[in-house]
């Protein structure tokens, strides 16, 4: 059997729908010959006849009336399709960006954020440094230190601690050597800490950050994290005490004019309230695995 086109049975339906070649030819744009040809051909193809005709015009035989209902259905679904498709590209969408640590944390926690049945669309990023939130609309960014200037909403959320971790498997010893992050891409506090105070005791650094604590986990050495990452991981251990003048807060800001947006209050205020819950892994208090025990020996 030959497969019909569905070209043919759009066709086919404004014939039936208009009654003739000639309602049919005016909103489609082609010639009622041209047209009057291709249901014949649609007729052979089927094997049934479609239409009777006459000189009123063109009225559905039985099995044309069949058609047509099937067609009605076609044309539905296909309705509804390009609706649903429409909608996913008119929806708003709401950014998150962050640093490498949190946007992480984001995308481990996105059902908190989005839910089902949301109007809008949610984007995890990262946010790098030629970035600039004043051009930035549609986008919730979690900062170190508030914004000193511009047209932002800023909200205070919760404080991030950090400590040195090793590998539980790793030699306990005190020449472990430092892993750090490259100089060409450090730009926190946090990222230069390590090639600051330990400059000397450095084997193994990186220039991609998210390496990190797979270089941690795999005995490279010892590295700072954020808590609630090196908390979360089993394979690591805590290395001294909490780096306390690492520690700083977490500040949520939004472009001043994007803040009443729906979408984008409804985002910040599940962000704010996600980080809460998590005040205390945040802040190194809430350690989420047994292995995140203490070496005595200090990260100083």
């Amino acid at each position: 059997m030959n497969e019909v086109d569905w070209d043919d049975l759009k066709l086919f339906y404004h014939v039936a729908a208009e009654g003739g070649l000639a309602g049919a030819s005016m909103l489609t744009g082609i010639s009622p010959p041209t047209i009057g040809r291709r249901m014949l051909a649609l007729e052979r193809t089927m094997g049934r006849t479609l239409f009777i005709r006459s000189q009123q015009g063109y009225r559905l035989a039985p099995d044309g009336q069949i058609l047509m209902e099937h067609v009605q259905t076609l044309r539905k679904t296909v309705a509804d399709i390009t609706q649903w498709h429409g909608d996913a590209f008119t929806l708003p969408i709401v950014s998150i960006a962050g640093d490498i640590w949190l946007s992480g944390f984001v995308a481990e926690n996105t059902a908190a954020l989005r839910h089902a049945g949301d109007a809008f669309r949610l984007c995890c990023k990262r946010w790098l440094p030629e970035d600039d939130l004043t051009f930035r609309r549609g986008t919730v960014a979690l900062f170190a230190a508030a914004p000193k200037s511009g047209n932002f909403a800023v909200r205070r959320t919760v404080d991030v601690a950090y400590c040195a971790y090793r590998a539980v498997a790793a030699n306990t010893s005190d020449d472990l050597p430092w892993i750090s992050i490259g100089t060409e891409v450090a730009l926190s506090e946090v990222e230069k800490w390590v090639f600051r105070h330990r400059e000397g005791q450095i084997h193994t650094w990186t220039n991609a950050p998210e390496l990190l604590p797979k270089l941690i986990a795999g005995g490279a050495g010892r590295g700072v994290l954020p808590a609630y990452l090196g908390d979360s991981m089993p394979a690591l251990m805590r290395e001294g005490e909490l780096i306390e003048d690492l520690t700083h807060p977490i500040w949520l800001a939004v472009n001043d004019d994007d803040r009443q947006r729906p979408e984008v209050r409804t985002t910040l205020d599940r962000l704010a309230a996600l980080l809460k819950r998590n005040e205390a892994l945040f802040s190194g208090n809430q350690p989420r695995f047994p292995a995140a025990r203490v070496v005595s020996r200090a990260a100083e």
